[in-house]
Order: structure tokens, then sequence, then C-alpha cells
């Protein structure tokens, strides 16, 4: 082979092996260069933290609060004032525009446990009813499938809805907190009492606890403590919203007492007879006509 050509596959080869360490080095530089280079991602927990909680929205009840105030005194209702009032109209008119978009579980069941009671006023209102609710819907004397309560009355968050509805397709299906049986009121005596005050979310919980502690203390609608416990029918009513026993209903119910009382609850051992419920109205003795 001539010398000049041996020359040349020499440097050949010296730049072909050269170029193999380059790459080699390159590839050990590439990824530590981009991961150096690359921007630094923000632990997922300080991500979060840096969100601020959701803002309740509130709802405006406050006309339906000064109804209630003016016209319910010791939970029986002035109905005839609720009659003549505009500003019960307006409130009714203002349930049906309500957006419930954004707001809390808190403000929604408040708002539905307002329009409940509400319009369950305007139903004793509309059908001038001042004996009983069971009087409304009647055939002959019988109560018309549902009576009063498959009556498509409610207009609400742009829906139109009966009072069973509101109770037992939202309330008690999407809530599931049994103490909205001591806030739901039937306009009769056997009810729980009607607040003086409308629901709020800010202040549903406390409100919640206060009417169970009212309804179950009411030796007219509970006698829980004596040596013989006597319940309301509601209890019968919606048995399963309380537990699958009468020990789960025991350990609820013992939440509002203290003592002996509350040892008898929480074991379980105690009578379930009914206390008759009153279906007669809960109006003011005086009304005008």
């Amino acid at each position: 082979m001539p010398n000049n050509q041996f020359v040349l596959i020499a440097i050949l080869y010296t730049m072909s092996f050269s170029l193999r360490r380059v790459s080699k080095v390159a590839r050990r530089w590439v990824p530590a260069v981009l991961f150096a280079a690359a921007p630094i991602a923000a632990p997922v927990a300080a991500q979060s933290a840096a969100v601020p909680p959701p803002t309740r929205v509130p709802i405006d009840h406050s006309a339906f609060d000064g109804l209630l105030r003016a016209h319910v005194t010791d939970g029986l209702v002035d109905y005839d004032a609720f009659r003549d009032a505009a500003a019960f109209r307006r409130y009714l008119t203002s349930l049906e525009r309500v957006s419930l978009a954004g707001a809390d579980d808190e403000e929604q069941l408040a708002f539905w446990i307002n329009a409940y009671n509400a319009y369950t006023i305007q139903l004793i209102v509309a059908h001038g009813e001042r004996e009983s609710i069971r009087n409304i819907d009647r055939t002959l004397g019988v109560l018309r499938l549902k009576g009063p309560w498959s009556e498509p009355i409610v207009r609400a968050a742009g829906r139109t809805l009966s009072l069973d509805e509101v109770e037992h397709r939202i309330i008690r299906k999407d809530f599931k907190d049994p103490r909205i049986h001591f806030a739901l009121v039937s306009a009769a005596k056997g009810s729980p009492p009607l607040r003086s005050e409308a629901y709020t979310g800010a202040e549903l919980d406390r409100q919640l606890f206060d009417q169970g502690r009212r309804f179950l203390k009411d030796t007219t609608r509970n006698q829980i403590e004596t040596p013989f416990p006597r319940l309301s029918p509601i209890f019968t009513y919606y048995r399963s919203d309380f537990g699958n026993s009468r020990s789960d209903l025991g350990a609820y119910l013992a939440t509002w007492f203290d003592g002996e009382t509350k040892k008898k609850l929480e074991s379980g051992r105690f009578g379930m007879r009914e206390i008759p419920f009153d279906w007669s109205l809960n109006a003011k003795a005086v009304t005008r006509r």
C-alpha cells in the first residue's frame, strides 16, 4: 500500500474514534443539562394550599325571617297575617328565581327547608283551611292519593314541585341528615314547632340541633325522660333515616340528653310506644277572617 494512502486511512480512523467518544459524552450530559434547565414544579401540597377555600354564596331569606318573627309564637302561626302580607307573596316569588349554582350543601338545605315550610303555610292560606291540613284535597271525606302533599304548589329554584317531592326526592335523598325531621313542619301541632326565624346556611347546624332539643324535650310530642318512654310517630314513619335498629335510634337520640336518660338510650333498652300524632292546625287561637 502506498505511504500516502496509509496515512489517510490512519487519519480517518482516528477521527471516527474521536466522534464516537464525543457521542458517548453527549449522551451522558444532555439529560443532565435538560433537567437543570427544566422549571422546578411546586409540590402538590403547596399548590393545593395556595387555592383559597370556596366562598359561601348566601341566599337571602330575610323577608321570610321577618315574617316568621312577626307572626309565629311558640310554634303557632297566624295564618291570616301571612295571607294578608304582600311581603310573603314577594318571598314566594323570589324562591322561584333563586339559582343554587355555587351554593354549598348548608345553603341548599336551608333553602329547601324554608321553601317547604313557606309553601306549607301558603297551602293553608290558599285553601283557607283553619282546622287541619288533612282537610285539603279530600274527596267524599277521604284524602285523595297523598292529599295536600301531592299538590304541585312549590315553585322554587326554577322547578315546580309538590311538598312530597321537596321532602322525599330532594331533602331526604340528597342531604341525608335526620335532623331535617325536626325542622320540616306540616302545619300540625304534632309536627316539630315552626321556628320564629328562617334557616340560613351559616347557622344551619346550630338551628337543627336546637330544633332537635325543642322537639325531643316537648312532652306533648315526645316523653323520653320517663321510665316508659313514648315517641312521636315521626320516628316510626322515618325509621330508616335514624338507623337500622332501636340501638341506632337510641344512640342518635342520646346526643340531646344527659345522665340516666342518655345511658338508657345508648343501651337501646327503651320502649317504642307512640304518642298519637295531633293533626290539628298549628294556628294561633285567634284568627282574623
